[in-house]
């Protein structure tokens, strides 16, 4: 019988959907330089694969972009792409120690490529982050506008990365086995009550 999907998967990626909009929230009120809308997809993408991992940033920017922050609406695809290369890194690396930096550019740079053609062709590099003020600081430099839109996004997708990556990894590890065990979608081994 092929692979379906089970109560845990869904329940994991409504609770990643959740993180991502109370982060990126926190972000947005606070004026932060970095978004912390890609937590919940990190999360999904290392505990499910990459075709998960890219349902928490399209959902979440959905709901966002329809309720509180239109910017998030164009900005799905960047968070389907954080969660589909955060599903390859986390399937494809060996030592996860030593490897949150490495790891962080991986997943933020093909994001940070989409994210600043979308900021620059659609929004002039400005938006609702608090990123958008070093955008239009830079901008008044010899860098220009284009520049200063691919320096900022390349600076804070890097940092909103590490800290999302170190914080999926926090919640992993405080994971019961028994619960990553059932996200697999592996039964259970049968425990023997006498043993």
């Amino acid at each position: 019988m092929k692979n379906r999907i089970n109560v845990y998967q869904i329940c994991l990626v409504g609770l990643a959907v959740v993180l991502n909009i109370i982060g990126g929230q926190l972000a947005l009120l606070l004026r932060l330089p970095i978004y912390l809308d890609s937590i919940g997809t990190i999360l999904t993408g290392a505990l499910l694969g990459p075709l998960f991992g890219m349902l928490p940033g399209l959902l979440g920017g959905v709901i966002m972009g329809m309720t509180v922050d239109i910017y998030s609406l164009y900005f799905a695809p960047v968070g389907m792409i954080v969660g589909l290369m955060a599903g390859l890194v986390f399937h494809t690396a060996s030592d996860k120690k030593r490897w949150i930096f490495s790891s962080a550019l991986l997943i933020s740079l093909p994001g940070t490529v989409v994210s600043s053609v979308i900021c620059a062709a659609l929004f002039g590099g400005i938006t609702s982050s608090g990123s958008a003020i070093l955008v239009q600081l830079l901008a008044k430099t010899p860098l220009g506008l284009t520049a200063s839109i691919i320096v900022v996004q390349a600076a804070t997708d890097y940092l909103d990365r590490v800290i999302s990556l170190f914080l999926a990894l926090a919640l992993i590890r405080v994971l019961p086995s028994e619960m990553k065990y059932r996200f697999s979608n592996k039964t259970l081994p049968h425990i023997s009550a006498g043993k």
